[in-house]
């Protein structure tokens, strides 16, 4: 019994979809702007995110050793570092290396190579790259590092730490981020109630014509569950549909507007992403989809329900 009673909810749901013909084509094309919008707000907090990633991997000071420490001198604070709970990573880099790259660096640049060669040995020390974990917690090993390692001092083994020059940056970095992400919060949920609410008015609308069919049905002592089923189902339909039309439809934005994302954000192609994460993106659009059209359809009728 019962499940008959769903098969015919199921399928009266169906014919409203169909029977409401231009109703149902407004629903949807409300339907579509919304899960666009939905869309829009994943691939931006995708790009949001991808960005500060990069912003956060770029940041680091740098710890440059005097010419005459030992390797082993160096890789002792490397170790000290490593094991520092801020600490994510430590980059050692030869004294090898640093003067190379300092050539490559400046290799049109001939009155700064122009030493060297008067020189005729590398006057650079070895240097270590630190990142830390969270923005915050450079300080905090800059002062490690002062503590443990005297610098500024004539007996420190540290020649200089950009800790200083690079604490502009990291601090504005660290409210850039800050804002980011609480922007990135907002708007989310912004977005998400004004969909929702577009919606619900839309769907009001389609309910609203078929008022005289559910006061028939509550005269007649039709139970609220078998009067609701069916709009709740019609609303499922609007959601699928408009949600597997914006999952075919997302192939072709993503693919004009990706390589622009790819210069503008760090290489993050949408158009990658999205055939990356199309499962994932899929769920949450369908998902969504149905939800919003059922919730939308279920709060709409309530109104005509209360005349019972």
């Amino acid at each position: 019994m019962f499940s008959l009673t769903i098969k015919r909810i199921i399928k009266s749901g169906a014919l409203n979809f169909l029977r409401n013909g231009v109703v149902s084509l407004s629903a949807v094309l409300v339907m579509i702007i919304t899960l666009l919008i939905l869309a829009g707000v994943i691939f931006s907090s995708a790009l949001l995110n991808h960005t500060l990633i990069s912003l956060k991997s770029k940041a680091a000071i740098n710890i440059n050793f005097f010419e005459s420490v030992s390797e082993q001198s160096v890789l002792k604070v490397k170790s000290d570092l490593e094991s520092l709970p801020q600490v994510e990573s430590v980059e050692y880099v030869s004294k090898e290396k640093v003067l190379e790259n300092y050539i490559v660096r400046n290799r049109d640049k001939q009155t700064l190579l122009a030493p060297l060669e008067i020189l005729g040995s590398n006057p650079f020390g070895a240097s270590l790259n630190v990142k830390a974990k969270e923005l915050s917690e450079y300080e905090s090993i800059n002062n490690f590092l002062i503590q443990n390692y005297s610098i500024d001092t004539t007996n420190s083994i540290i020649d200089t730490v950009n800790y200083s020059d690079k604490k502009l940056v990291i601090d504005r970095l660290t409210s850039i981020i800050s804002a980011g992400e609480k922007f990135g919060a907002i708007v989310t949920i912004l977005f998400i109630i004004l969909s929702i609410l577009i919606t619900l008015n839309t769907i009001r609308l389609a309910i609203y014509i078929s008022r005289d069919e559910i006061k028939v049905m509550n005269l007649v002592g039709a139970d609220h569950g078998y009067i609701t089923g069916p709009f709740v189902v019609a609303g499922a339909i609007y959601g699928l549909v408009s949600a597997i039309f914006v999952l075919i439809v997302l192939i072709p934005i993503t693919h004009y507007i990706g390589q622009d994302t790819a210069r503008l954000f760090f290489d993050l192609n949408v158009y990658q992403y999205y055939l990356q994460n199309f499962w994932q993106i899929m769920s949450i659009i369908l998902v969504s989809g149905i939800f919003i059209g059922s919730i939308s359809s279920f709060l709409a009728i309530k109104k005509y329900l209360q005349n019972k």
